[in-house]
């Protein structure tokens, strides 16, 4: 077994039907529970903490790749959650995106496997970067066989309205309380809206 497998097998649970496995896991992921950021924490920060200084070394195939992007992007937010170390991942999962994309590896993981490569540049405060993950997941979304479209309807639907932040502010408001960054005027207003933060 590879030593990235049991990360994957608790982030992905058992194989099934794309729409079936993202609605059975959709917690996990996109939720908030204590018990999952302290599992997190517990089974997998020392990983993180690993890839954090650039020392897990396990892109060197695509689901060693996914693994380490899950650890830099996904699990720095469940392990550091409302601390600047969320974000702390985020340039090197960037850079270690396109090592990759590079490679074409995404297209060698499953389509819902790629949406976790993708999230890495939809969590960009980078215009380029949201338009090439609205594209990404456009093209997810096209691939799907009716039955698991909504699926990723949802991830395509969320990609715009990431996109269309950055558009208008070049940054996530909502981000700024935690990093220390003021808020302008606008941005201020904009998260009394509902539905304004990720």
């Amino acid at each position: 077994m590879q030593p990235w497998q049991p990360l994957l097998d608790w982030w992905f649970g058992a194989p099934a039907a794309p729409g079936e496995q993202a609605a059975r896991q959709n917690g996990l992921w996109f939720g908030y529970r204590p018990e999952q950021d302290a599992e997190a924490r517990e089974r997998f920060g020392g990983w993180v903490e690993q890839a954090l200084r650039g020392e897990l070394h396990w892109a060197t195939e695509p689901h060693g790749w996914l693994a380490e992007l899950i650890c830099l992007d996904q699990l720095t937010r469940m392990i550091h959650r409302g601390t600047p170390a969320a974000f702390a991942g985020d340039a090197r999962a960037q850079a270690l995106l396109d090592v990759g994309l590079r490679q074409d590896w995404d297209r060698q993981l499953s389509d819902l496997e790629r949406v976790f490569c993708y999230l890495v540049l939809e969590h960009a405060e980078d215009l380029l970067l949201q338009e090439r993950a609205v594209a990404a997941f456009a093209e997810l979304l096209a691939r799907q066989a009716e039955a698991d479209r909504a699926a990723f309807q949802s991830f395509h639907d969320y990609a715009e309205a990431h996109r269309r932040v950055i558009a208008r502010f070049g940054r996530f408001p909502h981000r700024n309380a935690i990093l220390g960054r003021p808020s302008s005027g606008a941005e201020r207003s904009f998260l009394a809206e509902p539905g304004s933060s990720f």
